[in-house]
């Protein structure tokens, strides 16, 4: 059985950071794409970022590029996701997700496995 487990949301200031980490288990987790999503209250769920099996390749929201990095530790089993400049409209729960895909797209529908999610909220 797959599971995946969020921490590190939590309440920060405009301007602020925060380190969300996922870790997996009951799966090789080399052999699975990683990604992030979040759902703000009243919206739809929009992908982050995701990452290949090896960590090589990235894929980013272009509204968060630059600000938000993707990376993983396959010793560990565990995606991480820094966010930095944090914004209000980061505010939301963010989800992390596995996928036994090709690639580390947006398409939420790719992903096999969910987490519960965690909350992020920025507060201006």
């Amino acid at each position: 059985q797959v599971q995946l487990g969020e921490s590190g949301g939590g309440l920060v200031q405009v301007g602020g950071s925060l380190r969300l980490s996922c870790g997996a288990s009951g799966v090789t987790f080399s052999t699975v794409i990683m990604g992030w999503f979040r759902q703000a209250p009243g919206k739809e769920r929009e992908f982050v970022a995701a990452i290949t099996r090896s960590g090589s390749t990235t894929n980013y929201r272009d509204s968060l590029k630059g600000r938000f990095t993707i990376s993983r530790d396959n010793a560990k089993n565990t995606v991480y996701l820094q966010m930095n400049n944090l914004k209000p409209e980061d505010t939301a729960v963010y989800y992390c997700a596995a996928s036994r895909g090709f690639t580390p797209n947006g398409n939420s529908r790719s992903y096999d496995y969910w987490g519960q999610g965690t909350q992020v909220t920025v507060s201006s």
